[in-house]
């Protein structure tokens, strides 16, 4: 399968940069680098660096300069998950470069707490069920407490109260309890579902109806309503739009505002809704909206298509900015409203 050539540099994160840094300096280096790390920036880096794909000779070069260092090369950088595993190896041992690619394979998060919040609670309280009581309680008292709810109300009730019941006896847990409790959640529940775990068929369907044209995803939809009308409305409650960007705050619009292509976005704002340019051009200096419109005026008549082409670009770098974290795109529910 091939890869995506990344070679946009306005597009990458401080993470993503760091991570083609170290790829281009090679094993030897980058091993003295990640010598300096502490564990949570090591896997950090290796989690982006692992997703990278393919990286162009120009964006290395622009990122070298940018570096005050003097860099010329005619190749490209792959990432991939065998690279990074390959780098770590000449770095850490074995068991804990496992333990890195475990994570990285697995839900989203950085420490295990984080990502079995990640998990469902089906799938979570499936695996629980076959621990000792103990053990769970340990697990329950470590997560969300919503989460711990929904997973407590998967059980049997014979189950749920015996755990409840340690839960409300348990004492401070030690460290030495919690790094076995983690170990096997690793070993025996995140490894297998990182190797088992698909995306829910509803789910794929509305990434792959966001990335089509608007006149064939109506096409689709359209049948979709009459042959199957509640698929119809579960994926059209998963796409995520251009639309849906009056969602995101102010930091994150100008977060995203700095993320994306300066030619792509105000074509994107072109056939964009008075209330989604408002919110754009609010969230720029007075000069960069003033020039910004002028350069919507000068495109003159432009094709739906490359609107439609732009909006879908924007919106996808909306979604890499919210699973990185560094925006928040609210859903509309009342949980989801922020007090200010």
């Amino acid at each position: 399968m091939a890869l995506r050539l990344r070679e946009d540099y306005r597009t990458l994160s401080g993470s993503e940069k760091a991570a083609i840094f170290m790829l281009a300096l090679g094993e030897e280096h980058a091993k003295k680098l990640f010598s300096h790390m502490d564990d949570e920036e090591i896997m950090e880096i290796s989690q982006v660096m692992s997703g990278l794909g393919k990286v162009s000779a120009n964006i290395i070069e622009r990122l070298f300069v940018d570096f005050a260092e003097q860099m010329s090369s005619t190749s490209s950088l792959v990432g991939t998950m065998d690279s990074t595993e390959r780098l770590l190896m000449n770095v850490l041992g074995k068991d804990k470069v496992n333990s890195i690619m475990e994570e990285i394979r697995g839900p989203a998060g950085r420490t295990m707490w984080e990502k079995l919040g990640n998990v469902s609670e089906d799938v979570l309280a499936s695996f629980l069920q076959k621990e000792y009581p103990q053990t769970v309680a340990v697990v329950l008292s470590k997560i969300e407490p919503n989460h711990a709810g929904a997973v407590l109300g998967q059980f049997p009730e014979n189950f749920s109260m015996e755990v409840i019941n340690r839960m409300l006896k348990m004492e401070a847990v030690t460290r030495d309890v919690l790094d076995d409790v983690e170990k096997t959640l690793r070993t025996e529940f995140m490894s297998n579902l990182a190797r088992t775990s698909r995306l829910d068929s509803h789910e794929m369907m509305a990434n792959i109806f966001n990335g089509m044209d608007r006149a064939t995803e109506t096409r689709f939809m359209q049948s979709l309503e009459q042959n199957l009308p509640d698929s119809a409305e579960k994926i059209r409650a998963l796409m995520f739009t251009f639309d849906d960007l009056i969602a995101v705050d102010q930091a994150g619009v100008q977060t995203l505002i700095r993320a994306s292509d300066k030619e792509k976005l105000p074509l994107a704002l072109k056939g964009a809704s008075e209330e989604i340019k408002d919110l754009f051009f609010s969230n720029m200096s007075e000069r960069a909206a003033k020039i910004m419109r002028e350069d919507m005026e000068a495109m003159g008549p432009v094709k739906l298509k490359d609107v439609e082409e732009a909006q879908s670009y924007v919106v996808n770098i909306a979604k890499d900015l919210e699973a990185r974290g560094e925006i928040q795109i609210a859903s509309g529910d009342d949980d989801d409203q922020l007090i200010y």
